[in-house]
């Protein structure tokens, strides 16, 4: 009976000690969005220097057009500090996008972003992929995020960041367009295949090229790989000898390098490639007179451009233009926050809305405000053709 007493004793003390803990839980769960209001909210003294998040893949898989975002951002923040009483500071956070470890790298530089009190804006990130994976972690710090290359129509449309997330690049819905009306209007081409790499970015374009291929009578194939992937021999097979065109939605120039090499190697060079935004690359445009891209609006004339080639050896890294351009859209707003000396993060993000470049300020070619999902007003996207190994534009 004793022995009994105790068990039952015990066990209640047990059930006391869960009840405790749910509660104890119960109570952080819901301290965390006071907290993250607290943050959003917060009054931060501006000072000299304005702290502003920069994610990129500074390495990884992507790193070749990572490092043109990197650059881009830091030539605004060089014209910038030397030209303003008050300076721009980077808080660096690698992506490491298309790694196998990536978009848990991408949330973990976003919460550390979201825990400096000093940063009030964030340039990036990149993918459509990590803008989906960082919206918890960026949103719940009340933090405004401006990409100057994540395209994927949805993350703008389904009302998940509306007022927190915007981008200086056109959405696929307009990169769409432009590709399946050049391979049926230019190109004249009724038989294409689609290989996506199985991430948000890709499978989005993926899906939205090939419903207007199909509405134009075009013949369409499909098939996806991992980014992860390197032999893509068994795909290549798969593709019907009457292929005219692959169409390859990637963000990772050298898998779509390695891609075009095997074609070569398993007989199947003749077959045009085409590539979206991220595969707007060297390594791409390497592979002959046969490839085609799909690419974000710029001005390549603007003086800027001629100056970054200068300082960059006479690379102009045109990918990371509109990072430029993102950079400049948080400045601007970290700016005008800061225009009575304190600022926070929501009233960034209020400045983010009211921003209003003109078309001679921008590198873009033409100006930039954003409609209420966070996206341009205006947004046409380019065509352009391999010609001696540089994309020049077509369409």
């Amino acid at each position: 009976m004793r022995r009994r007493a105790i068990a039952i004793a015990a066990l209640l003390a047990l059930a006391a000690l869960a009840i405790v803990a749910a509660a104890s839980a119960t109570t952080n769960r819901a301290a965390a969005p006071s907290a993250q209001a607290a943050t959003a909210a917060s009054l931060v003294k501006c000072g000299k220097t304005r702290s502003i998040g920069l994610m990129a893949p500074f390495t990884g898989p992507a790193a070749s057009i990572g490092i043109n975002q990197v650059h881009w951002a830091q030539y605004f923040q060089r014209t910038y500090n030397a030209t303003h009483k008050t300076k721009i500071k980077f808080v660096n956070e690698d992506t490491m996008l298309g790694s196998a470890n990536g978009t848990a790298e991408a949330v973990k530089g976003a919460q550390a972003l979201g825990s400096n009190p000093s940063v009030l804006g964030v340039v990036g990130p990149a993918g459509s992929n990590e803008v989906k994976a960082t919206t918890g972690a960026l949103k719940g710090a009340g933090l405004g995020f401006v990409s100057g290359s994540a395209t994927n129509t949805q993350i703008t449309t389904d009302g998940t960041r509306t007022g927190y997330f915007f981008r200086t690049v056109p959405p696929d819905s307009s990169q769409s367009k432009s590709v399946s009306g050049y391979i049926t209007g230019k190109l004249k081409v009724t038989k294409v295949y689609i290989v996506d790499d199985q991430e948000a970015y890709s499978i989005g374009l993926a899906d939205e090229v090939e419903a207007q291929l199909k509405a134009k009578g075009v013949t369409v194939g499909r098939d996806g790989v991992s980014q992860q992937q390197s032999d893509f021999s068994a795909i290549i097979n798969k593709i019907p000898r009457d292929t005219e065109l692959v169409y390859l939605p990637w963000q990772l120039p050298p898998k779509g390098q390695a891609f075009g090499q095997q074609m070569k190697s398993l007989g199947r060079g003749s077959v045009k490639l085409m590539g979206s935004d991220g595969l707007f690359d060297p390594l791409f445009s390497g592979l002959g007179s046969n490839v085609y891209d799909s690419f974000f609006p710029l001005n390549p004339s603007d003086k800027r451009v001629k100056a970054f080639k200068k300082l960059h050896g006479g690379a102009s890294e045109l990918f990371g233009a509109p990072s430029y351009v993102a950079t400049q859209v948080v400045s601007g707003a970290v700016d005008r926050a800061c225009a009575n000396g304190t600022a926070s993060r929501a009233e960034v993000r209020a400045q983010l809305k009211k921003t209003k470049i003109s078309k001679k300020a921008s590198l873009l070619g033409l100006p930039v405000s954003f409609d209420k999902n966070g996206d341009m007003v205006k947004k046409p996207f380019g065509v352009y053709h391999s010609v001696n190994g540089v994309f020049v534009r077509v369409g």
